[in-house]
């Protein structure tokens, strides 16, 4: 039978929390009283995570575990769960229990209404620290003001996506793929649900300052072209200070003063800092390119675990 929602759950090395993961999620996807899949999309851990999710779906045949050749990182395992969810609702959540699973329910009920996208979007950051809670309340309000693209504030991945959304995404094929950006540009009927976003269960953390710069990167990149136009306004006014530059000097050489060879080093710094800022602005945005045109999978399945009902029952009866 076909199920009405599927799950996807990416893990990187979450020995510590999958289990009460798989239990929370399972418990509320049972009460719905409706078919459904869970889906774990292993990306390359390094503990026991895979073991663990062998486990659990050798017990239970509603769950399916996708299981990366190496890490890809976060938004390619959630690329590959959406390519196996069957579903016609789709819901993206992290298994570290930030975002609770019991809001399921008031996702499809708005899903039912007719919403095709309906995103958590946080009142509360609890159990993260001053500086990620700042940057990411400062990003993603940079963000807009950068893009014509309107990317709900204060939101992550967690949302419910109806099928056709899943389609759509699934068509673009982007290398450096930034979901929520995706989701948003994408449009159909959308709709917020807002929840304080809790502390992780266990474990640790698996976006350190290097990946939330990372991601951020991809959102900036692929949806603005605005750092070009600052680069390009960078390098009028580095272009018009020398020129400025060059007559003070011609006038002060005309008239026998001192040349102020300070003066003209500090210019000299302040324009070369600027033209490697733009050429790195300019080299971001020609790496994606190159990214494209390597044409490289944005992720590789070493394989897909899932036990029948029967190869259950078989093993029961052994």
């Amino acid at each position: 039978m076909r199920p009405l929602l599927s799950v996807v759950i990416p893990a990187y090395n979450e020995q510590e929390v999958i289990g009460e993961s798989y239990r929370r999620l399972d418990k509320v996807c049972q009460e719905l009283g409706k078919p459904y899949e869970l889906i774990f999309v292993n990306d390359g851990s390094r503990d026991d995570t895979l073991k663990l999710l062998t486990g659990i779906a050798r017990k239970d045949p509603r769950v399916k575990v996708v299981d990366f050749s190496r890490n890809f990182g976060h938004q390619a395992a959630v690329l590959a769960g959406l390519e196996q969810a069957g579903g016609q609702a789709t819901v993206i959540i992290d298994c570290d229990l930030q975002d609770p699973p019991e809001l399921i329910p008031e996702m499809l009920k708005l899903w039912e209404e007719g919403y095709e996208v309906v995103y958590g979007q946080r009142s509360e950051r609890k159990g993260e620290s001053k500086f990620k809670t700042f940057t990411a309340f400062a990003f993603y309000r940079i963000l807009n003001w950068m893009t014509s693209v309107n990317i709900p504030k204060d939101t992550g991945d967690f949302r419910l996506i109806d099928e056709k959304v899943v389609r759509a995404m699934l068509s673009l094929k982007e290398k450096n793929p930034f979901l929520r950006g995706m989701v948003s540009w994408l449009g159909f009927r959308q709709t917020p649900i807002v929840f304080e976003r809790a502390e992780r269960f266990a474990g640790e953390t698996k976006y350190p300052l290097k990946k939330m710069f990372k991601l951020a990167g991809d959102g900036i990149f692929s949806f603005s072209l605005m750092p070009l136009r600052i680069a390009y306004v960078l390098g009028c006014i580095s272009l018009l200070g020398a020129l400025v530059d060059l007559v003070v000097l011609i006038v002060r050489a005309c008239q026998g003063l001192p040349l102020f060879s300070q003066v003209l080093y500090l210019v000299l710094f302040a324009a070369f800092g600027l033209v490697f800022l733009c050429l790195g602005i300019l080299g971001q945005y020609i790496g994606r390119i190159y990214d494209e045109a390597k044409g490289r999978p944005v992720y590789l399945v070493r394989e897909c675990i899932q036990y029948p009902e029967e190869a259950k029952e078989d093993e029961h009866e052994g």
